[in-house]
């Protein structure tokens, strides 16, 4: 990588509502903060304004829970409707107990509640209000991508971030489920180290790198600064990685040690 990277959270962004042009409220909001994009710059958003802007709002009033969701309710002591809810958004259900659901996401992330989420989505604050991932995370990037090429002239990365916890780990941090124009998995097997040793297994998480240093930024509580611009990143090798996905970070269930 470069020696200096910087990361600039955008200030005063405002409260994001279905059928809002990210790149033109985004784009408002750099000139706002005096910034103008730059090739090669990466732009990672927090994945909540990406579903608000897409109206991915459910009221839990509306769902009608069934019995599989009601008995895992009993188990994880959590609301039968979210139970639902959750059911709806996941593949398969990888663990259970009191106060946890782990669900794998339909679009294959390990997660808790399949990312459904009620903090910082109702203003008024209705606890009904509960808000979902993107369907296609990978797909939201690139058509923001192409939005900010269109409205902006210039070629950047777009990456949305999130917050997971971690086997064995307390906390959570920021990872990438969505990414265009970024090498989010950097394959160096085959590459050395400083003595002139193969790698075998280095794998590079470039995006979830990314994600949690935006993340630093954007916070997880009441910050309200939802957007950071990363400029100087660029890595440094005599074969740069290519663009991958997000989606290429998921490990396949046949390499997967915790199910």
């Amino acid at each position: 990588m470069g020696s200096q990277l910087t990361l600039q959270a955008l200030e005063n962004m405002p409260v994001i509502t279905p059928g809002d042009d990210l790149a033109v409220v985004i784009g408002k909001a750099l000139s706002a903060n005096g910034l103008t994009l730059q090739d090669g710059d990466i732009l990672v958003l927090a994945q909540k304004i990406v579903s608000k802007a897409a109206g991915l709002f459910v009221d839990l009033k509306t769902v009608e829970p069934g019995e599989k969701a009601r008995e895992l309710a009993q188990i994880t002591d959590k609301d039968p409707r979210l139970v639902e809810l959750i059911l709806g958004q996941s593949r398969s259900v990888i663990r259970q107990v009191p106060g946890v659901l782990i669900t794998e996401h339909n679009s294959g992330w390990i997660m808790a509640n399949a990312g459904i989420d009620a903090s910082n989505v109702s203003a008024q604050g209705d606890e009904d209000q509960v808000l979902l991932l993107p369907e296609d995370p990978d797909q939201a990037c690139r058509k923001l991508r192409d939005s900010f090429r269109d409205l902006h002239k210039v070629d950047i990365g777009v990456l949305i971030n999130d917050s997971f916890g971690r086997p064995w780990r307390h906390g959570t941090t920021g990872v990438a489920i969505g990414a265009d124009g970024i090498a989010c998995l950097w394959d160096r097997r085959g590459q050395v180290d400083l003595n002139g040793r193969a790698l075998k297994v280095s794998q590079q998480a470039l995006g979830d790198e990314l994600a949690a240093a935006a993340s630093l930024l954007q916070g997880q509580g009441d910050e309200g600064k939802p957007v950071v611009v990363i400029r100087g990143y660029t890595p440094k090798a005599s074969s740069p990685p290519p663009a991958r996905p997000a989606a290429d970070l998921i490990r396949a269930k046949d390499e997967d040690l915790f199910r």
